[in-house]
């Protein structure tokens, strides 16, 4: 049996790379990837709208990641010797160093990460740098830089926002008591507990956390060994790289490996869903510190002063984190407009992926960190939140559900004969509590003053006492269970 690593099969495996690797000089002006297909270089504006290294250089760790799989497996296979496959391996560490010592020179003569990082691998090793590129193509070598980059940011942004929901428990923990209005269409509605508050925005993260998971479960599948479109005829083991690069399995179909971006746009879409509900918290931040509420201080470290007004203490940080809800879900749009009348396989409109991926990052990377440090910054204003009880009748469902528990009544009688009581409370100018027993029996005789035990904003809060209510025994009890299953 011939070895693989016979010259023979190392000089058939030369001749295939010739096609695939432009020779070390091909000509004045023509690009040098190219070799002699291109005779003159691109015009100046060409230059500046096809190059992508101003902003694809962040890939570059990804890169260099699936260039040392592909090259291993290549040595593996035979396809490339041990000698080249050692001397490609070792320029590409050296090249690894060099970017994150800031001392490699992008060129955008060079176009992108790919290409600038091969052509310094030929200065390090010579002609042998041209072999890395067998049975591969940029196609689908970005598809695997982009999936490891994008899986790298969902490990991260779980991480983070894992930090989040416990600087959000940690806070419901401390005012599980604290007893403030509830609103519905921002109108008072019924008593909750400020805990209780925080723990809904725990629950909306740990969704946001599951779509972050199952994003990273649809993109771990390895593109690398799809080439341009249709595959190789080289004898290559997807298999080996796939799980050297830490992917369940490779790609199933060449064409779609290279041709579609759903695992970014599915992060874009759970990104705008994050960014929603940090905006939604950033919005209720907002009016909170504002003068009409003043339910929550934020220090310095989170808030700004007036040019103008020495007075102010404006909440910047939960404004801005408000505002760049706009660039994600922008990101999304721009995203879902590139992909959606390119026919199949590649299109250099796909470049534009990357832009708004990046963008997107690390807007959210920022707001993450931002909202977190104004959680744990945060003091709550209990008497301003208590004091804010007072208005809007918050008790009037506790009225009606004591009137059916009581009295027997079907809810829709016991709904119309609150409203009624509510009616003469708001004439009188109190709230029901405050309202006297002969009011409220002019409305239904059987009420007795055993009425009053119900109608204090702590024994409401204190009766919902249903499996996710808002009862502080509830709270505490469910920062428990939210400290078990998300931390």
């Amino acid at each position: 049996m011939t070895s693989k690593n016979t010259p023979a099969a190392d000089q058939s495996a030369a001749d295939k790379t010739a096609e695939l690797s432009p020779p070390a000089n091909s000509g004045d002006g023509a690009n040098k990837m190219w070799g002699g297909r291109f005779s003159m270089g691109p015009a100046e504006v060409m230059e500046q709208i096809n190059a992508s290294i101003s902003f694809d250089q962040r890939l570059y760790a990804q890169d260099i990641q699936g260039s040392k799989a592909h090259c291993n497996m290549l040595i593996a296979q035979g396809i490339v010797s041990n000698e080249d496959g050692d001397a490609i391996l070792k320029g590409l560490d050296t090249i690894l160093r060099e970017i994150e010592a800031g001392d490699f020179k992008f060129s955008a003569a060079l176009e992108d990460i790919h290409m600038n990082i091969e052509a310094r691998l030929r200065e390090l090793i010579g002609d042998a740098a041209g072999r890395l590129h067998t049975a591969r193509s940029r196609n689908d070598q970005v598809a695997v830089d982009v999936r490891l980059w994008v899986r790298d940011s969902l490990d991260q942004l779980d991480s983070k926002l894992a930090e989040l929901q416990e600087a959000l428990i940690e806070k419901a923990e401390v005012y599980a008591d604290s007893v403030m209005p509830g609103y519905t269409h921002l109108q008072a509605a019924q008593p909750v507990t400020f805990g209780h508050h925080l723990l809904s925005y725990v629950e909306m993260l740990g969704r946001d956390r599951g779509r972050v998971r199952d994003c990273r479960a649809r993109l771990n599948e390895c593109p690398l060994g799809a080439a341009a479109l249709a595959g190789t005829s080289f004898p290559i083991d997807r298999q080996a790289t796939a799980k050297a690069l830490g992917f369940d399995r490779p790609t199933a179909n060449s064409i779609d490996s290279v041709s579609d971006r759903d695992f970014a746009l599915e992060f874009l879409s759970l990104g705008s869903i994050l960014a929603i509900h940090l905006s939604r918290f950033a919005e209720e931040l907002v009016i909170w510190c504002s003068e009409g509420f003043r339910f929550v201080d934020l220090s310095d470290a989170f808030t700004t002063g007036s040019s103008i007004m020495p007075q102010k203490k404006n909440p910047d940080a939960a404004e801005l984190v408000r505002g760049k809800a706009g660039r994600v879900i922008g990101s999304l749009n721009t995203l879902m407009m590139v992909m959606k009348g390119l026919p199949l396989t590649y299109g250099k409109d796909m470049q534009e992926d990357k832009e708004p991926l990046f963008d997107a990052t690390d807007t959210l990377a920022l707001c993450v960190a931002a909202t977190t440090g104004m959680v744990r910054d945060l003091s709550a204003n209990e008497a301003r939140l208590k004091a804010a009880t007072a208005a809007g009748f918050l008790t009037a469902t506790d009225l009606a559900d004591w009137l059916v528990r009581v009295l027997n009544l079907p809810f829709r009688d016991a709904h119309h004969i609150t409203g009624s009581i509510v009616q003469r409370a708001e004439a009188a100018g109190c709230d029901i509590s405050e309202l006297p027993l002969t009011e409220m029996q002019a409305v239904e005789p059987r009420i007795t003053d055993a009425i009053f035990e119900v109608l204090t904003v702590e024994s409401s809060a204190a009766s919902r006492t249903s499996q996710g209510g808002t009862a502080p025994e509830q709270v505490r009890k469910a920062a428990a269970e939210a400290r078990t299953r998300f931390l």
